[in-house]
């Protein structure tokens, strides 16, 4: 397929530069496959589609504060570093901005000196491979040395860092949110909780190869990023046992799409626990294995996520969508509006 089978005009003015003030104040746009029907809500009507028995599947990845300023220690040049992927021990995979300040041998120094890192080796993508120093705990010196890395369309400052957190966030490692799950507040999960749906958790760590754009013409031959995910026992259990009983697997944004149809077996779907590193890339034509429904926000043009959106439904379906979303004045990316798919 090619690349421009994926695009849209999307008005500026509608990609979302702040969170709305009550995270399930949010829209939802519904999308009913069979009947080929489109809705319009609010988020929190996002109850009325589910059934008991079925399993909400939540990434519950926590953003690392991972954008984090210092100097060169020689010369007191301004360095930018993110924090991309962690290798071993203290050394990380990082963009450093500007790169070309960046040498094997640099030394940047963040905080006056609480955190140091040393440049070990120049990669292949432009990024640059670190080696941090510091005393105490490098979570507690990130955290108050750094800021939440927001994606490259947002202009404004966040001032409360929690929300680009969802309220379930547990598991340190990702350089961006999920942020299908920004929608969901504690007493929504609640409510769906007592309404007999099961609450299950995935890990993926959510890389900036998410915001990768697509640089081929034929979508095919886009070579994915990959990122680290993990499932446990108990999870994988409470999702079969969904399966199994006839309820509807829904998952809450691609990256826990990704990982159960990495997990999932091909010749029934059933979830087994595991971890590693998935590239899987989900565009039109892929059959689905594991999902039955999908809460998503709105993506950007050309972007693996709306062949992954096109692929669950098709794609002129999904255009038809976004053309009324547009047309209805929906806020877009991550602190937009959502919108389910079953």
């Amino acid at each position: 397929m090619n690349i421009e089978d994926f695009d849209f005009d999307l008005p500026k003015e509608l990609i979302a530069q702040t969170p709305l003030i009550d995270r399930s104040s949010s829209r939802l746009l519904v999308m009913n496959r069979e009947k080929r029907t489109i809705e319009h809500g609010r988020f929190t009507n996002i109850l009325n589609y589910l059934n008991k028995g079925d399993a909400l599947v939540l990434n519950n990845t926590k953003v690392l504060p991972a954008r984090i300023f210092g100097t060169k220690e020689d010369t007191g040049a301004n360095i930018e570093l993110l924090l991309l992927t962690q290798r071993e021990g203290d050394s990380w995979e990082v963009l450093a901005k500007p790169a070309k300040k960046v040498k094997v041998g640099t030394v940047i120094s963040f905080g006056e000196g609480k955190l140091k890192a040393t440049c070990t080796e120049l990669l292949e993508h432009g990024g640059r491979l670190v080696s941090f120093s510091y005393e105490g705990i490098f979570l507690e010196v990130l955290t108050e040395l750094g800021e939440m890395p927001l994606p490259p369309y947002i202009k404004e400052t966040l001032d409360d860092q929690s929300r680009y957190q969802t309220v379930y966030a547990k598991e340190q490692g990702s350089a961006a949110a999920p942020t299908a799950g920004l929608h969901f507040t504690e007493a929504l999960l609640d409510e769906a909780k007592a309404k007999g749906v099961e609450i299950c958790f995935v890990t993926l760590h959510v890389g900036l190869g998410t915001f990768r754009p697509v640089s081929v013409e034929k979508i095919e031959e886009h070579d994915m990023h990959s990122e680290f995910y993990i499932l446990t026992e108990q999870e994988a259990e409470k999702i079969n046992r969904v399966k199994s009983s006839g309820g509807r697997v829904i998952s809450v944004g691609t990256t826990s799409t990704r990982t159960l149809e990495t997990i999932a077996r091909d010749y029934d779907g059933a979830i087994q626990a595991a971890s590693g590193w998935t590239n899987i890339f989900i565009y039109p034509g892929y059959k689905f294995k594991a999902i039955d429904g999908l809460i998503t926000n709105f993506h950007l043009p050309k972007s693996t996520l709306v062949m992954l959106v096109s692929a669950f439904s098709d794609r002129d379906f999904i255009m038809e969508a976004y053309h009324q979303a547009i047309n209805e004045r929906y806020r877009f990316f991550s602190f937009g509006d959502a919108m389910f798919i079953y």
